[in-house]
C-alpha cells in the first residue's frame, strides 16, 4: 500500500478534476478525483464538444465499446450547443435504473479515473459520498474498470463498501441496502449492480483498490474496523473545520449568534483510541498550511488530507472567473465561510463560501425558483402502497410537501447539486437566459490561501501547495 504524505480531498462536483488528481500524483502524493455527479460532467462535456479531445482519448480505452458508443452517440454535440441552448438532461438515478443510466454513470467514473492515471506511475484515488448511495455500485465499478488505487468515502457509516471491493474484483455481482425513510421493519429496499450481467459477457478480474473511510471519531474508526464487510486499509480523520458536509455535533444541536453549530470537546477526535486500531491515518480539516504536516506526524498520523489549498490552484475545476474572485478577497482578508446547518438537504451542516452573486448571496438565493433536476441528494421513502418514492427538501415545496415531507424541512434549503455543479461552470441555462449561479463550499483554512500567492501574482499551482506543505 501507498502510503503519501498529502492525500488532496476529492471535493465538489468537478472541482477535484482529472486535471487536478494527476497534477497531485505526478508530484508523488495522492491525487483524488469527486466521484460526486460525474454523470451530468461527462453529459455537458460531450455536449459541449470535447473541444479538446480527452473524453474521446479516454472513450477509446474503455473495454467496452458499444456502451462507450451508445453515451458518445446520446450526448456528443459537434462544436458543442449553441449558445442560449440548455444541456439535454440526464435521467435521475433510481433503484432500479434503466441500463442506460447505470452506462453513464459507469463510463464517466471510468473517464475520469483513465485521465488522471494517464502518462503517470503515481496513486490515484476517487471520493465518494455515503449519502449519495443509488449510483454508488456503478460508479465504483467505472473506477475499477480503469484501476483506481483508493477508494475513499465520508458523510455516513460505509461498513458494505469494502465488500463490494472484494465482490467486484472478483467480477462478482454486488448489494448495497439503501436507507429509505419510513421504511418497516418488513420491507429492505437495495440496489444491486452485476457487472456480467451488466457487460454482457463475463468480466476479467480487477484490481482491488485500497479503502479510506472518512471518519470524525474513534468509536467510528473501531465500528468500521471490526464491523465492515471487508478490509478498511485506514482513515482520514475530518475535523469540523473541514469544507464540505461536516457531521453534526454531538448532542442536541447548538447554535452560536451567527446561526452556526456549536463544537466542543466531545467532538474532538480521540487520536490515541484511533492510533491503538493499528491502521495508518490522515488529518485533514485546516491542515492546509506548513508546518501542520509535522504536526500531524507527531500526533501519530501517516500525513494529511488537504481540500481548500487545492480547490483554488490553476488545475482544479472551479471556473477561473469565480477563482479569481475568490483569491481577490483572500488577498484583501475579506474572505468568509459560514457552516450552514440548513442548506443541505442531507440534513448534515455544509460549509458554504460567502461570494456575491453566488447562492450564498440573499439576492440570489430569493429570487431562484426552486428545482429538482439532478436529484443526488433526494432521499427514498417508503410510500403507502410499499413502493418507493423520492423526495428532495430543496424541490419545489408543494411536491415535497405533497410526498409527505415537513415544511420545516423547507427552511433554508439549498440546490446544492446545481449550485455545485455550477461552480465548476457546467451550469444549467434557466428561464430568461440566466445560468444557475454557483454554490461554493471551503473549509474555515480558505482565510489563509493567500499563503500561496507570490508577490503581483493571483494564481499558484497544485505543485506550489505540496512544497509549501512539504517545506
Amino acid at each position: 500500500m501507498f502510503y503519501p504524505k498529502i492525500i488532496q480531498g476529492g471535493m465538489g462536483v468537478g472541482v477535484s478534476n482529472w486535471v487536478l488528481a494527476r497534477a497531485v500524483s505526478i508530484a508523488g502524493q495522492l491525487g483524488v478525483v469527486s466521484g460526486t455527479a460525474l454523470d451530468v460532467v461527462l453529459a455537458r462535456r460531450l455536449q459541449l464538444g470535447d473541444p479538446d479531445g480527452h473524453v474521446r482519448r479516454a472513450l477509446d480505452h474503455f473495454p467496452f465499446p458499444e456502451i462507450a458508443k451508445r453515451v458518445w452517440e446520446t450526448y456528443f454535440v459537434e462544436g458543442g450547443i449553441p449558445k442560449g441552448q440548455p444541456y439535454k438532461p440526464v435521467p435521475l438515478m433510481t433503484a432500479t435504473p434503466h441500463q442506460s443510466v447505470l452506462e453513464l454513470h459507469t463510463l464517466a467514473n471510468f473517464v475520469e479515473v483513465f485521465l488522471a492515471k494517464a502518462g503517470h506511475a503515481g496513486s490515484v484515488g476517487i471520493n465518494f459520498l455515503e449519502k449519495i448511495q443509488m449510483p454508488t455500485l456503478a460508479c465504483i465499478f467505472g473506477s475499477m474498470l480503469a484501476g483506481v488505487d483508493f477508494i475513499l468515502m465520508g458523510a455516513g457509516i460505509p461498513r458494505a463498501i469494502p465488500g463490494v471491493l472484494d465482490q467486484f474484483a472478483k467480477g462478482q455481482a454486488a448489494r448495497l441496502k439503501l436507507d429509505v425513510e419510513g421504511s418497516t421493519p418488513d420491507k429492505e429496499f437495495a440496489s444491486t449492480f452485476d457487472p456480467e450481467k451488466f457487460c454482457g459477457c463475463k468480466v476479467p478480474e480487477l484490481k482491488r483498490p485500497h479503502f479510506l473511510a472518512i471518519i470524525t471519531s474513534a468509536t467510528l474508526a473501531l465500528t468500521l474496523s471490526k464491523k465492515s464487510t471487508g478490509k478498511v486499509d485506514g482513515f482520514v480523520v475530518e475535523g469540523e473545520s473541514a469544507g464540505g458536509h461536516n457531521a453534526p455535533p454531538r448532542g442536541v444541536m447548538q447554535l452560536s449568534v451567527d446561526g452556526e453549530p456549536i463544537y466542543g470537546e466531545r467532538d474532538l477526535p480521540d487520536l490515541k483510541k484511533i492510533a491503538a486500531i493499528g491502521l495508518p491515518f490522515w488529518l485533514a480539516g485546516s491542515y492546509g498550511a506548513p508546518g501542520k504536516l509535522r504536526e500531524a506526524l507527531d500526533l501519530g498520523a501517516t500525513g494529511i488530507q488537504v481540500g481548500t489549498a487545492f480547490a483554488f490552484c490553476e488545475e482544479s475545476g472551479i471556473t477561473p472567473e469565480i477563482k479569481e474572485a475568490v483569491l481577490r478577497e483572500a488577498a484583501c482578508g475579506t474572505l468568509k465561510v459560514h457552516t450552514d446547518p440548513l442548506a443541505s438537504p442531507t440534513g448534515f451542516p455544509f460549509k458554504v463560501l460567502q461570494l456575491k452573486g453566488s447562492v450564498a448571496d440573499p439576492a440570489v438565493y430569493d429570487t431562484r425558483c426552486r428545482v429538482c433536476d439532478l436529484g443526488y441528494l433526494r432521499h427514498p421513502y417508503q410510500k403507502a402502497d410499499g413502493t418507493l418514492g423520492y423526495r428532495c427538501s430543496a424541490e419545489p415545496a408543494t411536491a415535497f410537501l405533497r410526498k409527505g415531507g415537513k415544511e420545516a424541512e423547507l427552511e433554508g434549503r439549498k440546490c446544492v447539486c446545481n449550485g455545485l455543479v455550477a461552480t465548476a461552470g457546467y451550469g444549467q441555462l434557466l428561464s430568461g437566459d440566466k445560468v444557475e449561479a454557483p454554490l461554493l463550499t471551503a473549509g474555515d483554512d480558505v482565510v489563509n490561501i493567500r499563503r500561496f500567492l507570490k508577490p503581483g501574482q493571483l494564481t499558484y499551482t497544485a505543485k506550489d501547495v505540496i512544497d509549501a506543505l512539504l517545506a
